[in-house]
């Protein structure tokens, strides 16, 4: 897969995708973390508007990425929906598109913190955690069970310093025993990686791939 970083946690190979998905490719899974569909309009029901069409951005993102790797499951870790309401607010064609992507493999849905239950008739199977092979998957890490875990939760973003400039982006972050994904969805922000809410996670230093345009960049690790 050009244009992907690859690395391993606990002894699996994992690539991290410019889109900002994982790709387990020995068992054709596809993981995206926090999607929070219907954000914009969550907003614009308190007050703060932005445009209404974070939703269909995300999930045609999404579907272009299975498109292309055909993943016999899918993953999603959590905050898939923006809020308990969310579901009720997506439009005919985003809920169309959305049961296409559902009945297209085996997808689970993993609770989050923003949708604990997501609704049980828009396909897929929910889960508090998933365990496949040598991986746990869960919404957010937990301090003391690193082995495996791939979470997402934190929206993990990372600055750089070139000669030119200074570059902010999303970013896979792990120490080869656990992994923090980017958030996936259109309208998420992030929490820079130097944070304590997300170093303290990986007390032996952790690498940075960070998400470019059209690449993803390896970094030497932070310790």
């Amino acid at each position: 897969m050009p244009n992907t970083a690859r690395f391993e946690v606990n002894g699996a190979l994992l690539a991290g995708d410019p889109s900002g998905a994982l790709w387990w490719a020995e068992r054709r899974a596809l993981i995206v973390a926090d999607l929070h569909l219907e954000k914009g309009t969550g907003f614009a029901r308190r007050g703060t508007l932005l445009p209404p069409y974070d939703t269909r951005e995300t999930l045609t993102r999404l579907e272009a990425v299975m498109s292309r790797l055909s993943p016999d499951i899918v993953i999603s870790l959590g905050d898939s929906f923006h809020d308990g309401d969310a579901a009720a607010r997506l439009d005919a064609g985003d809920t169309a598109l959305l049961s296409r992507l559902t009945a297209a493999c085996d997808w689970r849905w993993i609770a989050g913190n923003h949708d604990p239950a997501p609704p049980g008739d828009w396909g897929g199977r929910v889960d508090s955690e998933i365990v496949l092979g040598s991986l746990v998957f869960r919404h957010e890490a937990i301090l003391d069970r690193a082995a495996g875990e791939i979470s997402g939760h934190f929206h993990p973003k990372a600055t750089v310093q070139t000669r030119a400039r200074r570059i902010s982006g999303r970013c896979f972050v792990t120490d080869g025993q656990r992994l923090v994904l980017p958030a996936f969805g259109a309208y998420t922000g992030g929490l820079d990686v130097t944070t304590p809410a997300i170093a303290r996670l990986f007390p032996r230093g952790f690498d940075i791939h960070l998400i470019g345009r059209t690449k993803v960049h390896s970094l030497p690790r932070i310790k």
